[in-house]
């Protein structure tokens, strides 16, 4: 596994350009939360957290394309899309959050629907018959 530094420079060549990927994201108010410290900003985060934000918001980028439609789609999974208060309190989540909340929520429905499936499918017999005692041949 690379370090993180290993991977930014194969990635980006260097930190400053994969700020300038993110900022790209936080500039779009689709996507970003504006949760920022003014006086640091993303040059002074980690590269193993930019490696990870990128990611992340590439993903939800490609999958969803804003923050509502994330929103929803976690709302719809969880089954409570008719719930407005729900949906405005996910609304102050920032992206990676909600991003782990639909992978989780995803793999939970998926499971239970696995096991649903399982559970209606006709079980198989699975009992074996008693193997059959030979009989003893007298001479």
């Amino acid at each position: 596994m690379k370090s993180p530094i290993a991977a930014v420079k194969e990635s980006f060549g260097d930190k400053a350009k994969l700020v300038a990927e993110l900022e790209k994201f936080a500039k779009s108010d689709d996507l970003w939360v504006s949760r920022l410290n003014a006086k640091k900003g993303l040059a002074h985060v980690s590269n193993a957290k930019l490696l990870r934000l990128h990611t992340t918001f590439t993903a939800v980028k490609e999958k969803f394309g804003t923050r509502a439609k994330l929103i929803d789609a976690i709302a719809e999974i969880e089954k409570r899309s008719k719930d407005e208060g729900y949906k405005t309190r996910l609304g102050a989540y920032p992206v990676p959050r909600l991003w782990d909340m639909y992978q989780s929520a995803s793999k939970r429905t998926a499971s239970a629907a696995k096991k649903a499936a399982a559970a209606a499918a006709p079980k198989k017999a699975t009992e074996k018959k008693a193997p059959a005692k030979k009989a003893a041949k007298k001479a």
